[in-house]
């Protein structure tokens, strides 16, 4: 039987330290509220739910950026917002961990096929961060900041992937807390 990971606080720790590593060491990046927005967004985007999270008013799964787009247009205020901010963090995580799934995402039958994914996030963060009073206040600035240095950060989830892809055999080192049978 292969061994699962037994605590949620592990995969926090390990993403919280790839990332931290990554952008602090290697990219000389030292801003705690964007290494803590990216580890909680690694997170969220382990269960496909997530990812796929945004529906449109008759509850069917919103599966590309153009018509999650077209939803947030259609949505007010905070739920225009949310949308805004996870069509963000759905351009950044496929562009940065996972861009080789581009190409299918943007296949000339899906809606998608004329967007750039990059820029596309970069405008959604842009529009969220806007959303800057009361609660939003403090997430907005790491907003703005996934806003302009987009591709800094797609390169750095790419480094983390190639990282966590190294990591030793889980069943090897008996690391991720379960036994191998």
């Amino acid at each position: 039987m292969k061994p699962v990971l037994t605590s949620g606080s592990y995969l926090r720790q390990l993403f919280a330290a790839l990332t931290e590593h990554t952008f602090h060491a290697e990219l000389g990046v030292a801003d705690p509220q964007l290494t803590e927005y990216l580890t909680d967004l690694q997170l969220r985007f382990v269960k496909m739910d997530a990812i796929f999270r945004i529906r449109d008013t008759g509850g069917r799964r919103l599966e590309e950026l153009a018509e999650m787009m077209v939803e947030a247009e259609a949505r007010q205020a905070r739920p225009q917002r949310e949308v805004h901010r996870h069509i963000g963090d759905f351009a950044l995580f496929w562009s940065g961990m996972f861009p080789e799934a581009l190409k299918r995402l943007q296949s000339a039958d899906r809606s998608d096929h004329l967007l750039d994914y990059r820029e596309q996030g970069k405008r959604a963060y842009y529009i969220a961060s806007t959303f800057d009073d009361g609660e939003w206040q403090r997430e907005a600035t790491v907003l703005r900041r996934l806003s302009s240095d987009f591709e800094m950060c797609c390169y750095g989830l790419g480094q983390i992937r190639r990282e966590w892809e190294n990591l030793p055999n889980e069943a090897e080192t008996g690391a991720w807390g379960a036994e191998a049978n």
